[in-house]
């Protein structure tokens, strides 16, 4: 009889807990850029998707379904920044607002 060594422990089974990283890091960029300072609150996004797989290297599925779920959460408030961004843009060159601002230019270089 020869020796079977037993199989390699598996890890446990779940289902994919995805971690919104790109979105976060996307969108942290075109609200910052498009919007405003306040675009930076996507760095929270950010800092929840580098948690999830942490928590699930850890085990705690549970913790990193919180910090998916948490993470996809502050991706819309970046996003909604940068919808914000794009719209106020667009409105700012329909007005005619760069033409205004190049006036104002000037009269400050006079």
């Amino acid at each position: 009889m020869s020796y079977v060594p037993p199989p390699p422990a598996a890890p446990p089974m779940h289902e994919p807990v995805p971690n919104h990283l790109a979105w976060a890091i996307i969108s942290t960029v075109l609200a910052t850029c498009l919007c405003c300072p306040l675009g930076l609150v996507g760095i929270v996004a950010i800092v929840f998707s580098s948690k999830v797989n942490t928590l699930l290297n850890q085990g705690d599925i549970a913790g990193a379904r919180r910090a998916s779920a948490n993470a996809k959460i502050w991706c819309w408030v970046a996003t909604a920044l940068a919808i914000v961004g794009v719209l106020w843009t667009l409105y700012f060159f329909s007005s005619g607002g760069m033409a205004q601002y190049q006036q104002l230019l000037e009269q400050i270089e006079q």
